[in-house]
């Protein structure tokens, strides 16, 4: 997802309106939607045309939906009841299903962590809580254990509006009320600072319920505090090196980690995506520099960090933004491992890092760039994945190929290397060596002509049939001379789905083919232009498509973010997609979040027995919806919140849904 600070409020915010990004994307490289519209205007539109005419002579149109219907119900993957799509303050699941707070923000996790206090919150504290905004989630089984584990979860961002009490005021602007954020405080800078990053947690499964260990030996935060090392082709490069840091290899903290991965090795990897938000100040006039940052969106100052320390601002530190962006791992296995930064993968805003062992043993992780008119990307290790020796796979993410998708006409896609030396990766063009083309990631893929696409963001394998499946959120800017009648999608809202086939099911291939699965958005109203099929009911639709996951039997599932009272009159949540057969394009609701929480996740222990999803930021813009409408947690809930308890679902948590009575979910 993208975090913005919104110009009307001053809250850094998740809706749609705010969560593109700044379209830094300069080239004129084809976007999705013209490649969109020119493989399927002439080939689709008389092929369908035609077949319908031919078909309508002779059927009645409601008998051929009622057909429809009846195949997809029969043939779908997955067997709960749908939940009613909706809004309001609450946790909703599937009937047959409970949905089970496992972590809360402030929530502790080692034997000496002080119990949460909104209201004396301290850097200190939070440094052994759980952490904010709770993103991707992974499962690292111990033993081999369906139940027993570490649940590994990053904190993508803060919103201090929703953290600290007082610092909103309500003030009449032209005779309308407001909301105002007063500046942090170094000490509040610091909680947050300590609220980023990551938790590993030891979890059980105990009478059919998932409980914290919380003196779990391998418990561990990771923060924007956390010493980490640069490894890989750009360690120790100049552009790399700072005051504090000579030696251009050791790297305080990460932030904005968004969606990650689990490696087939038992590594956390966590994605540092919206980097450009943390910095601030000008760099120096003429400063090598400058385009490098302009491409990223670098700084933007959503946040006030630079106001308290150095590293974040710009005219003090030049190069300190350079050393974030990257894809991180860590050694649960070890608590005073020191994480890793693996340049190889290159530097851009990362969504999600997602592998798949290919059928030769290499490793191979896809990745998305989270902003409008950006790219999709796969990297693909040199060595081979040792199942046998499990520490022998240690640094194989600090050797292999970075790929970048260009999507064709005819439904190839070609997956581009990005190595120095090739094509127009050399020096002519401003590049000394790979470490240079891994900086600047996002230039190198501009200048080999891919594929400006609508916000990728999960891009997930799926073993079980060898598809990838790309989310691409939305694209508000896609202009209509992008798209003709047979992709109406101008002013992309809802975003939409792509599944990949690569050549001969191997996921190494150079290149592959690529279909719409769906066109996302409200099918009922025509010219959004939505491709669900006609199984899928009223509260099947969804738009925003965010992360997603897929189950051991191979089912997709996808998580939204954006949906709202104003976008699509419900709440973001799970659905379950039907991909194959009869059914596919069949979409159904499993569970909703509160109003104004984004859906992240999702992840399916071995078993299938448990999904765990992230709820972020409750309540954010909730103003929108009246009964909840507030401009923090802190104002006035007695009167705004007549039955507020404390445990309700205000905090950004992580939930644990289970079958009543057990047994896999949705079979």
């Amino acid at each position: 997802m993208s975090d913005h600070r919104s110009p009307d409020t001053g809250f850094r915010t998740s809706l749609l309106e705010e969560n593109d990004g700044p379209a830094v994307n300069p080239t004129d490289n084809r976007t999705m939607g013209e490649i969109i519209a020119a493989r399927f205007s002439r080939r689709g539109f008389l092929k369908g045309s035609l077949a319908v005419s031919a078909i309508a002579a002779t059927v009645s149109p409601l008998a051929l939906v009622a057909a429809d219907d009846a195949r997809a119900a029969e043939a779908s993957a997955f067997t709960f009841d749908e939940l009613e799509a909706g809004i309001d303050d609450k946790h909703h699941v599937a009937p047959g299903y409970d949905a089970d707070v496992l972590l809360r923000w402030g929530d502790p996790l080692f034997a000496d962590s002080p119990e949460f206090d909104p209201a004396k919150q301290s850097a200190e504290a939070q440094a052994k809580q759980f952490g904010y905004n709770n993103d991707y989630v992974g499962y690292i089984p111990i033993d081999g254990s369906a139940e027993h584990g570490l649940l590994v979860v990053n904190h993508e961002y803060t919103n201090p509006h929703l953290m600290f009490p007082g610092i909103v005021k309500i003030v009449d602007k032209d005779g309308k009320k407001a909301a105002e954020v007063a500046p942090l405080s170094k000490e509040q800078v610091d909680v947050e600072m300590a609220a980023h990053g990551g938790s590993i947690v030891e979890i059980r499964k105990d009478g059919g319920k998932w409980q914290v260990v919380r003196d779990g030996k391998l418990n561990r935060r990771i923060t924007s505090n956390t010493e980490m090392q640069l490894a890989g082709p750009a360690a120790g490069h100049d552009r790399l090196k700072t005051n504090a840091d000579p030696s251009g290899t050791k790297v305080i903290g990460t932030f904005n980690n968004c969606a990650g991965g689990v490696t087939p090795w038992g590594t956390y990897v966590m994605a540092e995506e919206n980097i450009h938000g943390y910095f601030s100040g000008e760099l120096p006039e003429g400063h090598k520099e400058a385009a490098n940052y302009k491409r990223l969106g670098i700084p933007e100052g959503a946040y006030e960090w630079g106001a308290h320390y150095d590293r974040f601002n710009l005219a003090k530190e030049p190069n300190e933004a350079n050393r974030f962006g990257w894809i991180v791992e860590v050694d649960v296995n070890d608590p005073a491992s020191v994480p890793r930064k693996r340049t190889a993968m290159g530097r851009f805003k990362h969504e999600g890092a997602e592998s798949i062992v290919a059928k030769d043993g290499r490793v191979v992780f896809y990745l998305g760039d989270d902003e409008r008119f950006d790219y999709a990307y796969k990297f693909v290790t040199t060595g081979k994945f040792n199942a046998n020796d499990l520490a022998a796979n240690k640094d194989l993410l600090d050797d292999g190929t970075l790929h970048v998708a260009n999507f064709g006409e005819d439904g190839t896609v070609e997956w581009m290397p990005i190595v120095f030396g090739q094509g127009p990766l050399t020096a002519e063009n401003g590049f000394a060596s790979q470490a240079d083309v891994l900086i600047e990631t996002r230039r190198a893929a501009d200048l080999l002509g891919a594929t400006k696409m609508d916000r990728p963001e999960d891009i997930q394998p799926n073993g079980a049939n060898g598809k990838v499946y790309v989310m691409l959120t939305n694209n508000s800017k896609r202009k209509a001379e992008q798209v003709d009648a047979a992709n109406p999608r101008a002013s992309n809202a809802f975003g939409h789905i792509i599944e990949i086939s690569e050549d001969g099911g191997d996921f190494a291939a150079a290149k592959g083919k690529w279909e719409v699965l769906l066109k996302c958005g409200d099918p009922s109203v025509a010219e959004v232009g939505a491709t669900f099929s006609t199984a899928t009911t009223a509260n099947g639709w969804f738009g925003m498509p965010d992360n997603c996951a897929v189950d051991s039997a191979g089912r997709l599932w996808v998580a939204t973010d954006g949906q709202g009272p104003k976008a699509t009159g419900r709440t973001d949540g799970l659905w379950a997609v039907d991909t194959e057969g009869a059914a596919r394009a069949t979409s159904k609701l499993f569970f909703r979040v509160p109003i104004g929480a984004e859906m992240c996740g999702p992840l399916f222990a071995p078993d299938d027995q448990t999904a765990f999803v992230a709820v972020q930021h409750p309540g954010d813009g909730g103003e929108d919806w009246e009964a909840f409408g507030r401009p923090s947690y802190y104002e006035d809930l007695s009167t705004r919140w007549p039955d507020f308890k404390p445990d309700m679902p205000t905090r950004p948590s992580v939930v644990a849904i289970t079958k009543k009575g057990g047994g896999k979910i949705a079979v």
